[in-house]
């Protein structure tokens, strides 16, 4: 449920609501807008216990939340969340661009490929250190290695990193070099890594299951949200369907659906949701017309040569393309 403060509400009679809820065994998370307080509470049931709040000073109303994720949903915080990350705003006006290889593979293959990223207009680098693959057999990526040549593209760009962190003990090493945790596709209900980069208090970027529905993400996300990292982002990537013409079927639908139910941040991945680069352009668009947020998107300066995923990188020219046609189109749906 929901407790509203009045207008007038005293930080004493809110600490008093927090005091009450915590007494009865509930978690209190406040949100602060800029004329009241909302605190949410959650556990179990806690609407059967609304007699024991409902009189207390500087309370306005208390209002059931229907939604099984609590945190995530817009009936807790109705306006977009939005939230800075080394100077690039996530979630507001602009519409932030995400790049890189899908796996770092040398220093001199990354620093190229963010160099050229940033020319184009990125904001944020991507980069693989380690790499969740199908077969045991494939390249999994460079580690702490590659960790480090991702914070020296940092250092060289000043573009903040986004990298993929794959279990509960590697969250402390990633965070120590990275700007923003990436929970793959494959890892979004691996609840002791959700609840590991929760506790990080990083930026994270929660990628949907290609298997999973709107609701399972967004209980996903509530996971990382319960123990007050509220900067999480949400991105679509595709899902499995009958067709195998392209690698997933991009749900497009996806991104204003989970606008109107959630306060997060949105953005695409249009590389993972057609697995071709001479799809991602094109989808790219979509999903901004659609409503994102951003895009993250995969770029190699030799795709025919890249250990994992060239079919569906963009060369760097082709990305700098992308970048100026997304300019165009978020123009017209008023975003920059």
């Amino acid at each position: 449920m929901m407790i509203i403060m009045n207008v007038e509400a005293t930080q004493e009679q809110v600490n008093a609501v927090v005091t009450r809820i915590e007494a009865h065994g509930f978690k209190a998370h406040l949100s602060k807008g800029e004329e009241r307080t909302i605190i949410g509470v959650m556990g179990n049931d806690p609407i059967k216990t609304k007699d024991q709040f409902m009189f207390m000073p500087g309370i306005d109303r208390i209002v059931p939340i229907s939604r099984p994720y609590k945190l995530a949903s817009r009936e807790f915080i109705p306006q977009d969340s939005n939230f800075p990350v080394d100077g690039v705003t996530i979630g507001g006006e602009e519409i932030v661009i995400m790049a890189g290889p899908c796996a770092v593979e040398s220093r001199t293959q990354l620093l190229e490929v963010a160099q050229a990223v940033k020319e184009a207009g990125a904001q944020v680098l991507r980069g693989g250190a380690f790499k969740p693959r199908s077969s045991p057999y494939a390249f999994q990526g460079l580690g702490e290695e590659g960790l480090q040549i991702l914070a020296e593209a940092r250092e060289i760009t000043g573009l903040p990193v986004v990298t993929e962190v794959m279990a509960p003990e590697q969250v402390a090493l990633v965070a120590s070099y990275a700007d923003i945790l990436q929970i793959g596709a494959r890892n979004m209900q691996n609840f002791s890594l959700l609840h590991a980069a929760g506790e990080s208090q990083k930026p994270v970027l929660l990628k949907r299951g290609n298997a999973a529905s709107i609701d399972e993400l967004l209980m996903a996300a509530e996971y990382i949200l319960s123990h007050g990292n509220r900067r999480v982002i949400l991105c679509e990537r595709g899902i499995r369907s009958f067709e195998s013409y392209t690698r997933n079927t991009t749900d497009i639908n996806s991104i204003p659906v989970l606008k109107s139910l959630t306060h997060l941040p949105v953005i695409l991945d249009p590389s993972h949701s057609t697995g071709r680069w001479e799809f991602v352009t094109p989808i790219a668009r979509a999903g901004i017309a659609a409503g994102a947020d951003g895009l993250i998107v995969e770029v190699h300066n030799h795709p025919d040569e890249a250990l994992s995923d060239g079919g569906q990188s963009l060369k760097p020219e082709r990305f700098a393309a992308l970048v100026k046609q997304a300019r165009a189109i978020a123009r017209d749906v008023e975003r920059r």
